[in-house]
């Protein structure tokens, strides 16, 4: 590789780094999985991947899910708590 080469890569991998970056800052993403799932990226290190109709079920639990929290906000912890 000549000298030019190794600057343009260098600077190729340089926006790359960057780009990743600014990335990994961003909060929660949604893709289909290759098996037709939905799943959500940015909650932990795996990504959560449920079917339409595992989404549209705890969707419809919304209410119900926010209750529970709140009625056992006491016993519950956030992530970083020992």
């Amino acid at each position: 590789m000549s000298d030019d080469d190794l600057k343009a890569e260098l600077e190729r991998l340089k926006a790359e780094n960057e780009r990743l970056k600014s990335r990994r800052g961003r909060s929660v993403s949604l893709k289909v999985s290759e098996k037709g799932g939905v799943s959500v990226y940015g909650l932990g290190r795996f990504p959560v991947t449920l079917y339409k109709e595992q989404w549209t079920k705890l969707l419809a639990m919304t209410d119900e899910i926010r209750a529970f929290l709140k009625e056992h906000d006491a016993e519950l912890k956030t992530k970083g708590e020992g």
